[in-house]
């Protein structure tokens, strides 16, 4: 695995460390994984879409994270999707 992904103890503990006070919290549990708003969506909805938040990667441009969410890519089709966004496209809330 590269050293550019960080898995757990990223800076500032946890997947919560990750860009400028993050997602997540640090709170001592053994899970990784963060509930997480994600806009920007690859069915361009333009509504932000619950994601699962499993890691952070230090990116050329900041940071990154690798999400999984659902997506509806065709009518009535929703579809499972798993893509690193940037951290600008994820929130808490």
């Amino acid at each position: 695995m590269s050293s550019r992904v960080r898995l757990g103890g990223g800076p500032g503990g946890g997947l919560g460390g990750g860009p400028s006070g993050g997602l997540g919290g640090g709170l001592g549990e053994d899970c990784p994984a963060r509930h997480c708003w994600v806009a920007g969506a690859v069915d361009e909805s333009g509504v932000k879409r619950p994601g699962l938040l499993v890691e952070w990667r230090a990116a050329a441009d900041g940071w990154e994270g690798r999400v999984v969410y659902v997506a509806q890519l065709r009518t009535g089709g929703w579809a499972l999707v798993e893509e690193w966004m940037p951290s600008s496209l994820l929130t808490p809330r």
